[in-house]
């Protein structure tokens, strides 16, 4: 194992994409750089991710895309309703096409640019290997360009002398060690599992009505010690919302279970009663929105025979994820849903009758029966009078077998704490920047306003990750001259 100098340009707190391509894009300017990771192996989260949001890339020039940064500024500023700070969304913005080449150059293979969303600009950039391969990429060529990554070693405080940042305290090998360093880059990866954060900040209860996924061990620390230094808060009640089937310890794999549960038919509220227009499936923002508002933590997905038989006939018309596209025809759904029933799950209930199927669910049967004899009302005559649904996604729910399954509300990660600005300077109380000190990704405010950008800029927070990593990567390298 490499030893740790007592002397670095640049230290980077984290090893997800935010911190990699920080640390690398500092090392590539001539800069001695080490890499803090509290936990045992590298990436986090970035090891799920299966693409990510840019513009103008090559990509897209050789695919006769013409969407701009321009209109991508506009729409994600107007999905903000301009709550995000303006600049810094033009600064990831106009780094994404440049930052697809920059890591296709590392070793990243990317298949296409596509979307996950209908009529929708192609902004998603597919990674072939998921976000593991973009971690395994980065990690190969930072230690080739000399970064020292060192695993299970936590910062536990960032230094400052006088007005400028001089380092970090962290914990090597059980002992204490001092690192002066010039720059400090925060990629820790927010706080998702902090539950007293969560319920500070959120109002959830983590795992009793909100789920993280993907994240383990993100307490927030890059957050606290930026706190600590005086740095000013921004989206710090921000959640990455999303809704998904079942999640309970049988559920390791929902597998086809979860191809029914997106599906835009009929969604209800833990009472039973109809909650949205379920066309919101193909939007994720919209659908972890929805979800959230009912602290039960879980909504339901209700379908029929019918439903099954019309996603193994034709296909189902929303993705789970990208490898499993609009059309896409479940071949093990009765077995997977059977042996789930078999085995006694709360997650998952089958019925002969609506009434019965209410009484499993443990809601008020006059209830649900009132919104499935609405729900299919509107059906027959082709037009949702009460959420206006696109007809073409009406179908009703008339016959058996009933199914209804627990839908639970989850988040991909927390979206903010630290205030920065365009150029991922953390600034204190006051907007004067604390010389010396970045932060990126899931523990960088002001990238959203209240919620996940999605219009034209799907896999946003990834890109957020990786651009802002570069941006703090460059702006570090000015900062201590090289």
């Amino acid at each position: 194992m490499n030893q740790v100098p007592l002397q670095a340009d640049v230290v980077v707190i984290g090893s997800g994409s935010a911190g990699l391509v920080a640390a690398l894009t500092a090392a590539e300017g001539g800069a001695k750089v080490i890499v803090f990771e509290k936990e045992r192996s590298p990436g986090g989260t970035s090891n799920f991710f299966e693409g990510t949001f840019a513009v103008e890339s090559a990509m897209q020039r050789e695919k006769y895309i013409t969407y701009s940064r321009d209109e991508a500024f506009k729409n994600i500023m107007e999905f903000s309703h301009w709550l995000a700070n303006p600049r810094l969304v033009r600064a990831i913005v106009n780094e994404s096409g440049a930052t697809i080449g920059w890591l296709q150059q590392q070793g990243v293979v990317f298949t296409e640019a596509t979307i996950n969303m209908p009529d929708s600009p192609l902004t998603y950039h597919v990674v072939k290997g998921k976000g593991e391969a973009v971690v395994k990429a980065l990690m190969t060529k930072a230690k080739e360009k000399g970064v020292i990554v060192r695993l299970a070693s936590p910062v536990k405080k960032i230094v400052k002398q006088g007005d400028r940042i001089a380092g970090v305290i962290a914990e090597a090998d059980g002992e204490d060690i001092v690192v002066r360093a010039g720059a400090v880059i925060i990629a820790s990866g927010g706080y998702a599992n902090n539950a007293e954060w969560i319920k500070k900040y959120t109002g959830f209860d983590l795992n009793v009505n909100l789920v993280p996924v993907g994240n383990v061990d993100k307490m927030g620390d890059g957050i606290r010690m930026a706190w600590e230094l005086g740095a000013a808060e921004a989206g710090k009640s921000l959640l990455e919302f999303y809704r998904v089937g079942p999640i309970a310890p049988e559920f390791a794999m929902a597998g086809e279970i979860e191809w029914a549960v997106v599906q835009p038919d009929l969604w209800v509220d833990p009472k039973g009663v109809r909650f949205c227009d379920e066309a919101v499936a193909f939007f994720d923002s919209s659908v972890g929105n929805v979800a959230a508002k009912y602290k039960e933590g879980y909504t339901y997905s209700i379908f029929n025979d019918a439903a099954v038989q019309r996603m193994l006939t034709r296909g189902i018309d929303k993705n789970v994820v990208i490898g499993v596209p609009p059309g896409s025809k479940p071949g093990d759904f009765y077995r997977n849903i059977n042996t789930a029933l078999d085995r006694g799950t709360s997650e998952i209930f089958a019925a002969e009758t609506v009434e019965e199927l209410a009484g499993k669910m443990g809601v008020d049967p006059a209830v649900l029966k009132a919104t499935v004899d609405e729900y299919n009302a509107f059906c027959d005559k082709r037009h949702d009078d009460l959420f206006a649904k696109d007809p073409k996604y009406l179908y009703a729910i008339r016959s058996p077998k009933y199914y209804a399954v627990k839908a639970r509300t989850v988040f991909l990660g927390t979206m903010g704490g630290i205030k920065i600005n365009e150029k991922t300077e953390v600034v204190d109380k006051k907007d004067a920047v604390i010389p010396g000190l970045y932060a990126t990704g899931f523990d960088a405010g002001g990238m959203y306003g209240d919620t996940y950008s999605i219009k034209g800029a799907s896999g946003l927070s990834s890109a957020f990750a990786m651009n802002s990593g570069r941006l703090a990567g460059k702006n570090a390298l000015k900062f201590i001259g090289k």
